[in-house]
């Protein structure tokens, strides 16, 4: 088909297919539109018009593909990076807990920026993955002589006294009411932590594995099994005859041996077969529950508390420990109903130590109820005195958020940008440095809310219209 139309001449070859279609890339702006190139399948992007280039032979290469500058908002041709902070903006005001225990989270440090620590680094190289600089400024949270209250920072970070918090801060349903938590990068959740010594092996240790009773059944079955084998083989069997006395110590050596599958005698008789192979299957069991028994007893330390888990001490009595300024306590309380008078403030791990040592009826803990990170960083350097027991009963973690919450709506606009920002910014440090998330932690906090009113450049609109 080939015909000349309105706007020119139009040809379909036999499938029914524009033959070189062309098309005219427009700039529009407030000013208006301008052409600033063409594109078609001949010859690609061109400042040129398709209809003098069918004219040369086609030239596809990647110096070739030219359009006219563009002309983005601002009457600019540089090409914007994004939503920028400006250079004369105010910093941001960063909150960061002043803490006295697990100091390798985050601390107090003489160097610039002024702190340190884990949360930190988390923090400082997801601002590094931005394409613009963030102007921030760090403020120690807490008078440095016990650990802060972290529900009162998040709460001053609510009401716009800090612009933002990064610290060991954990996502907790009533924080989620006044943040907007993005993609947590560390998973937590509490655990319960008993102390364990090991009990040294005595002389009958080997005798431990099975109870008395099961001693005495199991001999007993030794002496039954002899005695059937005796009766099935001595009437064709010269190796189970002779004196009373001879036979008498066959039956003992023939069912003894038959533990170590050791046994001399043979068995002809096909009854006397069978019963041998079940017993020597049966012999095997017993063989194998007693060394692995006898392996656990010999080698694994064993708990000196009777908590097997969080069940045990809600139904129990005994004060529990907890770490100074965290949301345990509120947890243990107001969820699992335990009496608050049960619960024991504990300052670091000096005082975790002590306490456990001690125990209920030296004025210490029966148990310490923290979140798995700093329990995992506890136990590091404990020698194996102690360990968790049960399992987490909780699921938390660790991420950036953002204020929805307090704020107008007016704001809501420009913070929304932010929080999909920070959701990328965690997504990409894990999938490019998961080995290092291994380490235990906690949320860094990330409330860019109040900041310095940004400036920013939108993406200018290309529009693309058919040419025939």
């Amino acid at each position: 088909m080939n015909f000349t139309g309105l706007s020119g001449q139009i040809q379909f070859d036999a499938e029914k297919n524009l033959v070189h279609p062309s098309y005219d890339i427009l700039n529009i702006g407030d000013a208006g539109s301008r052409r600033i190139g063409y594109w078609s399948n001949y010859s690609g992007l061109s400042v040129l018009s398709p209809e003098n280039l069918y004219k040369k032979p086609p030239n596809t290469s990647t110096s070739n593909q030219k359009l006219f500058s563009v002309v983005w908002p601002g009457e600019t041709t540089a090409t914007p990076r994004g939503w920028v902070f400006p250079n004369n903006g105010r910093q941001l005001r960063i909150a960061v807990p002043h803490r006295i225990s697990y100091l390798e989270f985050v601390s107090k440090d003489k160097n610039p920026p002024g702190v340190r620590g884990y949360c930190i680094d988390v923090f400082e190289a997801a601002i590094n993955l931005l394409p613009y600089p963030v102007p921030r400024r760090y403020i120690l949270y807490g008078d440095g002589n016990r650990n802060p209250n972290y529900n009162q920072l998040v709460n001053d970070v609510a009401l716009n006294i800090y612009d933002a918090t990064v610290g060991d801060i954990t996502i907790v349903p009533n924080r989620t009411r006044i943040l907007d938590f993005t993609q947590p990068f560390m998973e937590s959740g509490l655990v319960v932590v008993v102390p364990v010594k090991e009990i040294k092996s005595s002389p009958w240790s080997f005798l431990k594995p099975f109870t008395a009773q099961m001693w005495c059944v199991t001999g007993a079955f030794f002496l039954f099994v002899g005695i059937v084998v005796w009766i099935l083989e001595h009437r064709h069997n010269p190796e189970f005859r002779g004196s009373p006395k001879k036979q008498l110590m066959t039956i003992f050596w023939f069912t003894f041996s038959t533990m170590f599958f050791s046994h001399r005698e043979n068995t002809v008789s096909g009854l006397g077969r069978f019963v041998l192979i079940i017993w020597l299957f049966v012999v095997l069991i017993i063989n194998s529950s007693y060394t692995a028994s006898l392996t656990s007893i010999l080698t694994v330390q064993q708990l000196s508390s009777q908590i097997e888990g969080i069940d045990s001490l809600i139904s129990g009595t005994q004060p529990i420990g907890i770490q100074d300024g965290s949301f345990a306590r509120r947890y243990l309380i107001d969820e699992l109903n335990i009496q608050p008078s049960r619960i024991v403030t504990l300052r670091d791990p000096k005082a975790y130590i002590d306490a456990l040592m001690r125990g209920p009826s030296g004025g210490g803990v029966m148990a310490i109820v923290d979140e798995l990170p700093y329990i995992e960083l506890f136990m590091s350097s404990t020698n194996c005195k102690f360990r968790t027991v049960g399992q987490e009963f909780t699921k938390s973690g660790w991420g950036f958020v953002s204020i929805f919450v307090c704020i107008s709506m007016v704001l809501i606009p420009k913070l929304y940008p932010f929080t999909l920002i920070a959701d990328r910014l965690v997504i990409s440090l894990i999938a490019e440095f998961i080995p290092l998330f291994k380490t235990p932690g906690l949320s860094v906090l990330l409330l860019l809310v109040m900041s310095p009113q940004p400036s920013f450049s939108c993406s200018y609109h290309v529009s693309i219209t058919i040419r025939t």
